[in-house]
């Protein structure tokens, strides 16, 4: 397995060689601030004590606050909250938002814990490190299996040990907890604002452009929607379980109907079953995957067809890959422009709370909208002064946001 930070660390050093980056700033930057390793006791509903590892890594916080999920994995580990945090210092950066990199996590399989146990749980990881957060130094939010109802256990203890409200402490709530109108559909629709911009670059027609899209979750499903609203033959979509395909385009009206009465995509009428692999590799102009990461690797990457790949999902492609897609003038709009609308609409909910503010969906988008066209354009800026790959522009573009706020 391929350690996550170390990835990240090669990444980090391609970028300050196309862009002479000063020593002091490059060493800096090569280990988080701080990380936090915390032991969680929980008494567990038979009545006998666990306790779950957690960590919280703090990466930089020159731009602002450290801002990151937090995660429950039984495969969480130091190495990937490093480098999750890392990446999110980029990402936050990448499209200019005021706040720095972080990431949590805790090392347990939640579907076998009850309701009250998460609660007990999530409620302990904020015990061990509420001096460490808050709205004016580090922001948490949701990842993989936490939730609104989760965030929101997490706010009220850190209030309650705080002794005062702090609403912006944590995004990612509920709106009736103070969350933000549109963050359900925020990281697609960012992900709809880079594609329109690259569609003008390179002067595509919506109508005669094919997209294949892997995963239909929060991302993947809002993506076919809005692209296909823009025009857009959806030509193949999946789930966890497989996929269908369809050459002149699916209607996605139906798809999603479908899926919603058989709880599977397969079988649906005029459409060929695919599986998440072949998906992959499909005739499309576009290629969309929104699922895990690591899903474009050294040994599927040279027979992708697509000519533009948008990263939805955090990682999908593996550093070897991106070099085989380079070499095969893929254009790969990665992951830390593509998906940063998710992150954007979360500081918009930090700001809002701050504020003691209430935004309306419109309001959102109307403000998300021009961050991601100019993250997207100075991000391509980048790319044709250096004539490098898109996420190696991203990365210097990042760096150099990150670099002029770091005081030596």
């Amino acid at each position: 397995m391929q350690n996550p930070f170390e990835n990240a660390l090669v990444q980090l050093e391609k970028a300050a060689k196309i862009m002479d980056l000063d020593e002091n700033i490059y060493e800096i930057l090569k280990q988080p601030d701080r990380v936090l390793m915390v032991s969680v006791p929980v008494k567990m509903d038979s009545g006998e004590v666990k306790v779950f590892s957690g960590f919280r890594s703090q990466y930089n916080n020159a731009m602002g606050p450290y801002k990151g999920g937090i995660r429950y994995h039984e495969n969480v580990s130091l190495d990937e909250v490093r480098a999750l945090s890392f990446w999110m210092m980029i990402k936050c950066a990448t499209v200019n938002i005021p706040m720095g990199g972080g990431k949590g996590g805790i090392i347990v399989d939640s579907k076998k814990l009850s309701i009250g146990e998460l609660e007990r749980l999530s409620r302990g990881y904020i015990q061990k490190i509420w001096r460490e957060i808050g709205s004016d130094k580090d922001v948490p939010a949701p990842d993989m299996y936490t939730t609104p109802q989760i965030m929101g256990w997490m706010r009220d203890e850190y209030e309650k040990l705080l002794g005062h409200a702090d609403p912006g402490v944590i995004t990612g709530k509920a709106i009736a907890d103070g969350g933000s109108e549109g963050r359900e559909t925020a990281t697609a629709q960012g992900g709809v604002y880079v594609v329109r911009e690259l569609a003008k670059k390179l002067n595509l027609q919506p109508g005669e452009t094919k997209v294949a899209i892997q995963g239909m979750g929060n991302v993947g499903g809002f993506m076919a929607k809005l692209l296909s609203a823009d025009g857009y033959k959806i030509v193949a979509i999946s789930d966890s379980k497989g996929g269908i395909y369809k050459e002149d385009g699916l209607d996605m009206g139906a798809v999603f109907e479908f899926k919603k009465q058989t709880g599977s995509l397969s079988g649906f009428v005029g459409a060929q079953n695919v599986s998440n692999e072949e998906l992959l590799e499909l005739n499309a102009e576009i290629l969309v995957p929104s699922a895990m990461e690591n899903q474009i690797t050294v040994l599927n990457a040279k027979n992708i067809k697509a000519k533009i790949v948008v990263e939805m999902a955090n990682g999908p492609t593996t550093p070897e890959a991106d070099e085989i897609l380079a070499e095969h003038n893929v254009i790969v709009v990665p992951d830390v422009l593509a998906n940063a609308g998710g992150v954007t609409v979360s500081c918009f909910e930090w700001e809002q709370n701050n504020k003691n503010e209430r935004w309306t969906e419109g309001q959102v988008f109307a403000k998300l909208e021009p961050m991601m066209v100019q993250a997207f354009g100075e991000v391509w800026e980048t790319k044709e002064r250096y004539n490098i790959t898109m996420r190696a522009a991203a990365f210097v573009k990042a760096i150099e946001r990150v670099a002029s706020k770091i005081k030596i």
